[in-house]
């Protein structure tokens, strides 16, 4: 009995001095805001440290290797705040993606996402350090580091780090590479996000090439371009792999396939560039490429709002279970409707401007474009993936209501049928 009761006392003793969730909250926001500064005046003394010609090249290279996982970064926080607004709605967004019992919360998808804020900003800044005071291998090795310690987490066999979310988003990118199967919607949804990454898998390739070649923070500018850079036919190869991912998929489900071709043809004409005279872009190619992008972006606002989209009836997403601010600001509100088809259409005819050669090297800019592309797809997601729901709610009650009629029927059979002896 004495050592029960002492049990009890030590257990309501820790339960006693445990931080409260939102002190704790509040200890971790604090270490955040200082770590970041921390970071922002080590990477800004590093860049000052540089001569003027080598800041704008370093400072593209820096971009060039780091933004791609930056973006990824954006997106997962976005997923997560996606997950919570299914998880406070009448939403089951795991039937929606036929998901098991174990699959990610919004609170883990956050913890990925927070560790990957810390991480990634962190090899940048280590980066940008050593290379301003001369360490070139040490500072050549960060960024190829973290992209395989990426790698090594995204495919480790053992049950560690989510391992079945990982094999489901594994298995989907297979499925989205090699649609010789039935197309289920997480393929189809899937396979929708990564056209709005395409710049990120661009950037992903051309870190990958410079760092197989050695051209990790070298100053070797023309060398690294020539083999990895503007002049390479595997960069419009792999922006328009997405694309040719949902036209295969569309020609397996026998869907439409029209805003693919046009958006294929956008960057083929804007590859173009680099392998035509001048005159010949300025003449004919430039404005072939700008009639393509304004068709491409038209029919792919006009496949949002009829296809992927059902804004015939207000939308529930925003009608909490339990409601609150958010709830009270976005459900049943017109202004949100009209926000969403208004910068949809902006955001569409934006990132296709994006795709334009003269763009490629003002990275800030295209840095900029992509993340918006990325919050458009954001709020993209909650329609899409609302409309599914309804779908498959009307269809299971369309469902449950011809078999209670056709057994009313067969009652009704069996009763008119019968005989008194």
């Amino acid at each position: 009995m004495f050592i029960l009761d002492e049990m009890k006392g030590v257990q309501t003793y820790s339960a006693a001095i445990m931080p409260s969730p939102v002190l704790l909250f509040q200890f971790k926001a604090v270490l955040f805001v200082v770590w970041f500064i921390f970071c922002f005046e080590i990477s800004w003394y590093s860049v000052k440290r540089m001569s003027t010609d080598l800041q704008d090249l370093f400072l593209y290279e820096t971009f060039l290797y780091y933004n791609p996982l930056l973006l990824v970064t954006l997106m997962v926080w976005l997923w997560g705040i996606n997950l919570w607004v299914f998880a406070q709605s009448s939403v089951i967004y795991a039937r929606v993606f036929d998901l098991d019992h174990t699959h990610l919360t919004h609170n883990e998808i956050w913890k990925c996402a927070t560790w990957m804020t810390i991480v990634v900003p962190t090899s940048m800044t280590a980066y940008l350090y050593l290379y301003s005071h001369g360490e070139v291998a040490l500072a050549a090795s960060q960024p190829v580091m973290l992209y395989v310690v990426a790698l090594t987490l995204l495919i480790f066999p053992f049950d560690i780090f989510y391992l079945s979310s990982r094999y489901f988003l594994l298995r989907t990118i297979w499925r989205i590479c090699l649609p010789l199967q039935a197309i289920t919607f997480a393929d189809f949804f899937l396979a929708d996000i990564m056209t709005s990454m395409s710049k990120v898998f661009s950037d992903l390739e051309r870190s990958t090439c410079r760092m197989v070649n050695r051209q990790v923070a070298t100053i070797a500018w023309f060398q690294a371009d020539a083999i990895c850079g503007s002049h390479s036919v595997t960069i419009p190869l792999v922006l328009v792999f997405p694309y040719l991912c949902r036209f295969f998929q569309c020609l397996r489900q026998y869907k439409d396939t029209k805003e693919k071709t046009c958006l294929f043809n956008v960057i083929f004409l804007s590859a173009l560039k680099y392998h035509v005279i001048e005159e010949s872009w300025t003449n004919f190619y430039r404005p072939l490429w700008l009639i393509s992008s304004v068709i491409n972006s038209l029919y792919s606002f006009y496949w949002d709002i009829t296809r992927d989209w059902d804004l015939s009836i207000l939308s529930r997403i925003f009608k909490f279970k339990n409601p609150n601010f958010w709830s009270d600001v976005l459900h049943g509100k017109p202004w949100v409707y009209y926000w969403v088809i208004f910068s949809n259409l902006i955001l569409r005819c934006t990132w296709t401007y994006k795709l334009s050669s003269h763009l490629r090297h003002n990275y800030l800019t295209v840095f900029t474009i992509t993340g918006l592309e990325i919050v458009r797809r954001f709020q993209w997601i909650f329609f899409r993936v609302e409309n599914e729901w309804n779908k498959m709610t009307n269809k299971q009650w369309t469902e449950l209501t011809t078999d209670i009629s056709k057994t009313e029927e067969d009652e009704n059979l069996i009763g008119s049928t019968g005989h008194e002896v």
